[in-house]
């Protein structure tokens, strides 16, 4: 019997990160079947065409992940033309920075919505199918600034910090249902979420680079777990 090719499920793939995610995973599991989640369609659109080339199949989902009804109709297309993913990618989120007293209500809100509720809401309609069949894979993106916080980060670090806590709360209710769950915590990457900072491209790490390590740790065998990946560049502490 033929190998299952995988369901891949990306959140935030229409650029940068998670953009190089699905071309990663389009070039080491081939015939994988990517489902590509984001608001924008032309961003989608290009990743699409990227992957496909190499060899994977594409499935375009406009959807804002901090939405509950949102989440609800993009997860119920995805299982339905496919079923249960094998890997969940929560790499969706937005960065804006404030200084803690100049920060409203709603610029906090929406930092913990981007970042921290959508990964709840794509996790919690993802997982029970996960569960179900025994297997899968979620990795949650959170950064170095769920580790730890700089001036300016009140509300993008709060959300972090709580990805953190969520990821390790879920791995510690699914690890025995076969549902591995994998804190990605990267600093300074060379994507759009970088733009205007001020930072070199050549102090930051390649999204490229930090796109393999979600492969590696797909890749291992079901015996192991990589539970936290820290990625820094190798020029600096960003």
């Amino acid at each position: 019997m033929a190998a299952r090719r995988p369901v891949i499920v990306i959140t935030g793939a229409s650029q940068g990160i998670g953009a190089a995610i699905a071309r990663a995973f389009a070039a080491a599991e081939p015939g994988a079947r990517l489902a590509l989640v984001a608001r924008s369609e032309a961003g989608l659109r290009k990743t699409a065409e990227a992957c496909r080339k190499l060899g994977a199949a594409a499935e375009l989902l406009l959807c804002d992940v901090s939405n509950a009804l949102s989440v609800e109709l993009m997860a119920a297309a995805v299982l339905k033309r496919w079923g249960a993913p094998e890997v969940l990618i929560n790499n969706a989120g937005k960065f804006a920075a404030r200084a803690f007293l100049e920060t409203t209500v709603e610029e906090f809100d929406a930092q913990v919505a981007a970042n921290l509720r959508s990964v709840f809401l794509v996790s919690r309609a993802f997982a029970p199918a996960m569960v179900e069949r025994g297997r899968g894979d979620i990795f949650n993106m959170s950064s170095v600034a769920g580790l730890q916080a700089f001036p300016g980060g009140s509300g993008y670090c709060a959300a972090k910090f709580g990805v953190t806590g969520l990821s390790k709360t879920m791995r510690a209710e699914l690890k025995g249902k076969g549902v591995r769950v994998t804190c990605i915590y990267p600093g300074a990457t060379d994507s759009p979420s970088w733009d205007g900072s001020g930072v070199a491209p050549e102090r930051m790490m390649p999204a490229a680079d930090v796109a393999q390590a979600f492969v590696l740790a797909y890749r291992l065998s079901r015996r192991t777990v990589l539970e936290e990946i820290t990625l820094r560049p190798l020029a600096g502490d960003l």
